[in-house]
This record gives C-alpha cells, structure tokens and sequence, in this order.
C-alpha cells in the first residue's frame, strides 16, 4: 500500500491529514521557528535545522526572517537567492528557485491544490503541482505563485500578482491573474 507521503510525492491526490505527514510539518515548523528567531547577528547565516530540511540549498542563499515552508525537504535553492521577510513556500510538490533570483516581501508559493468536491475537501484531499523559478527572476512583494507554474528566466512579477499560468522567459507579469505587460524603465 502506497503512503500518503508517497502519493504526494508521485502528484496523486492523497490525504493531507496523515500521522507521518504531520510529523514532517511539525519538523519544519520548528525549523523555521529556529531560523525566525536567531539573533540579528547570526542573520547571514541560515539557521543549520531549516538547511538540514532543504533537499539543496546554496550557501549563498539568503532567507530573511520571517520566512516558512510547509516541509522544507523539496525545497532547490540556487546560488544567491534572496528572500524578503515574510515569504511563505507551501512545498508539499517540488520547488526549484534558479541562481540570483529575488524575492520582495510576502512572496507566498502554493503547490498544494485541495479537491474541489467539499466531501472529500473536508476529509483533507489534496494534490501537489511543482513550482519551477528560473535563474535571474525578480518577484515583487505580495505576490502568489500558484502550484504547476513555471516562470522562465530573467522574468518579472510584478508585486501583488497572482500567477496562474505558466510566465516566458523575460517577460514581465502583473494583475490577477498575471498577464503580461510592456516592462517599464
């Protein structure tokens, strides 16, 4: 019988509210509570419990506090990247973030997709899409980044988007949903 961590991980819809997925979660918050709460002096460097979880994080990743993630252990964080405060990576699918790409504050990620039908809704199904961030990319702050999205190199999002659909390499999105738009000087 196949885990519903395995479901997960293979893209199947399975029940988020599973003893051993909730062991992982509770691992993750207490990760980021250390990360969150190390002293200002100690900021440049990650805190050792949150880059344990990462499945490959640069040591020139930058994560300002606050900052959380739903598990950690599918997180792929290239050379230089930096997140702003209060981002939040709800990585219950794969995320891979490419080398020098920034984040503004609030940055929110979402994989998980809860079912549609309220029944089995309620009964904690869902299912997880990737997340791929190509290398160079700037996103603005309060944006959403939606499960199943791929957003290519060199792109911009702007602030307070809500990216639905997949985003080219070098474009430049805003709105809800994103659409694209003439970059600005």
């Amino acid at each position: 019988m196949v885990s519903e961590r395995g479901k997960m991980a293979a893209g199947e819809w399975y029940c988020c509210l599973d003893p051993e997925l909730d062991a992982l979660r509770d691992l993750a918050r207490a990760a980021c509570h250390a990360h969150n709460t190390m002293p200002p002096a100690e900021r440049g460097a990650m805190a050792p419990a949150l880059r344990a979880l990462f499945l490959e994080v640069s040591e020139t990743a930058f994560l300002e506090a606050p900052f959380h993630c739903s598990y950690g252990m599918n997180l792929h964080l290239g050379d230089a990247v930096y997140m702003n405060a209060g981002c939040t990576i709800l990585d219950s699918a794969p995320v891979k973030i490419g080398a020098r790409s920034m984040f503004g504050p609030g940055v929110h990620i979402y994989c998980a997709d809860h079912h549609r039908d309220p029944a089995l809704r309620s009964q904690g199904m869902e299912i997880a899409r990737p997340v791929t961030i190509g290398k160079d990319v700037w996103i603005g702050g309060g944006a959403i980044i939606l499960g199943g999205v791929t957003i290519g190199d060199g792109a911009i999002v702007g602030a307070g988007s809500v990216v639905t659909r997949d985003v080219p390499a070098g474009a430049t999105v805003v709105g809800n949903p994103a659409r694209p738009v003439k970059p600005r000087d």
